[in-house]
C-alpha cells in the first residue's frame, strides 16, 4: 500500500502558487515539490495528486491519497469527475490536469481520503510547507496553459 499526501498554494490566488507531495510506502519516503509564477490553488491541488501518481512504478498499484482538497475528493467519490468527462469539460476548469489525472488514475487502484488542512496533520503540514517554500522560490516554472488560457479570455 503506497500512501500519496498532496497539497498545493496559490499567493494571490491567481498568483505564485506551488505544490507539495509525500510518498510513502513502509520504510521509504520521498518528497516532491515544484513552484509556478502565475496559477491557482485548485490548479497545485490537483497537479499535487498527478505528479504523486505518476511518480509511481509499476502500475497497478494500491494507493491511498490524502488531500485537504474538497474539489479533488468530492469531483472523484462523487462522482463528478465521470459526467465531466461524459461533456469533455465543456465549462469546466482545468481541463488540461484533469485529463491528465484520469490517464494516470486509471492505472492504479486509487482511494481519496479527505483530511483538514491546518489542522496538524504531520504529512498535510510537510506538503504545505513544501507547497509554500516552491512557490517562493527563484525560478518558477510557467503554468502554460493557466496562462495560455487566461491571454485568450482577455483577448475576448
Amino acid at each position: 500500500m503506497i500512501h500519496i499526501y498532496t497539497d498545493g498554494s496559490a499567493r494571490g490566488n491567481p498568483g505564485p502558487g506551488g505544490y507539495g507531495v509525500v510518498l510513502k510506502c513502509q520504510n521509504y519516503m520521498k518528497e516532491l515539490a515544484q513552484g509556478y509564477k502565475k496559477t491557482t490553488n485548485n490548479r497545485m491541488e490537483l497537479l499535487a495528486v498527478i505528479i504523486g501518481l505518476e511518480a509511481l512504478k509499476n502500475p497497478p498499484q494500491l494507493v491511498t491519497i490524502y488531500s485537504d482538497s474538497k474539489y479533488i475528493v468530492d469531483a472523484v467519490q462523487k462522482g463528478w469527475l465521470k459526467n465531466w468527462l461524459q461533456i469533455d469539460f465543456k465549462g469546466k476548469k482545468n481541463p488540461d490536469l484533469w485529463k491528465r489525472f484520469w490517464l494516470i488514475y486509471q492505472k492504479h487502484r486509487v482511494d481519496f481520503c479527505w483530511i483538514k488542512g491546518h489542522a496538524g496533520h504531520l504529512e498535510n503540514e510537510r506538503c504545505d510547507e513544501l507547497a509554500v517554500k516552491s512557490s517562493k522560490q527563484k525560478g518558477l516554472l510557467i503554468d502554460t496553459y493557466y496562462e495560455t488560457l487566461n491571454g485568450q479570455k482577455a483577448s475576448r
